[in-house]
C-alpha cells in the first residue's frame, strides 16, 4: 500500500485581482478573513494581492477581526457566501451576500449581489459613494433655495409667484441630478 495526498484547489473568481486592485485604488483596505489553512490562505492573499490575511479562522474569529477594526473606528464591509460567513456578515457595518450563495448568508447580509463576479463589489461600493454624494449635493440645493428665497419672499423682497417657481425648479433640479445615477446602475 502507498499513500498520496490529494490536493483540491478551488480556482480563483476571474476579476478578483483586478477587483482587489480597484477597491485599493478607492483607498479601502483589503482583507482576506479564511477558514482555511494559514499557509493556505496566505497563498490565496498574496495572490490576489490582499493587504492582509488572516487564515483558520473561524466564524466567531472572523466576527473578533470586524469588532476590531471597528473599534478602530473602521467602517467595515463583509462579503461572503457561505453559511460560516453569516455571523460576521451581520457583524460588519455592511455585509455583503453573493446570490450564488447560501439562504442563511443572504439572510445576513445587508446587501445582496446579484452578479457572482468579484467586480460587482466594487460596483456596489462605488454606487454607494456617488449616492451618498448626490444625497449631499441635493441637499445643499434644497438648503441653498431656501437659505435664499424663503428670507427674500418673507420681506416683500420676492414676488410669491417667483419664489413659488424657484421652489418648483429647485425640486426639478433636485431630481434631475438624482438622476444621473441611474446612468451608474
Amino acid at each position: 500500500g502507498g499513500s498520496g495526498v490529494l490536493r483540491v484547489e478551488d480556482p480563483l473568481r476571474p476579476g478578483a485581482k483586478e477587483a482587489i486592485e480597484t477597491l485599493k485604488k478607492m483607498g479601502i483596505q483589503t482583507v482576506l478573513l479564511s477558514g482555511d489553512r494559514p499557509a493556505e490562505a496566505e497563498r490565496i492573499g498574496k495572490q490576489l494581492g490582499m493587504e492582509k490575511v488572516f487564515g483558520g479562522v473561524l466564524p466567531e474569529g472572523k466576527i473578533s477581526v470586524i469588532q476590531d477594526f471597528s473599534r478602530q473606528g473602521r467602517k467595515v464591509v463583509m462579503v461572503g457566501d457561505g453559511i460560516n460567513d453569516a455571523p460576521a456578515l451581520s457583524a460588519a457595518s455592511v455585509g455583503m451576500a453573493m446570490a450564488s450563495g447560501t439562504d442563511v448568508a443572504m439572510e445576513a447580509a445587508m446587501v445582496t449581489l446579484q452578479r457572482t463576479e468579484p467586480g460587482a463589489v466594487v460596483d456596489a461600493l462605488s454606487l454607494s459613494r456617488q449616492t451618498l454624494q448626490n444625497i449631499k449635493q441635493n441637499l445643499y440645493l434644497a438648503f441653498g433655495y431656501n437659505a435664499l428665497a424663503i428670507p427674500l419672499a418673507a420681506l416683500g423682497k420676492l414676488h410669491p409667484a417667483i419664489a413659488g417657481t424657484m421652489m418648483a425648479f429647485s425640486s426639478v433640479m433636485v431630481v434631475g441630478n438624482a438622476l444621473r445615477l441611474r446612468k451608474q446602475v
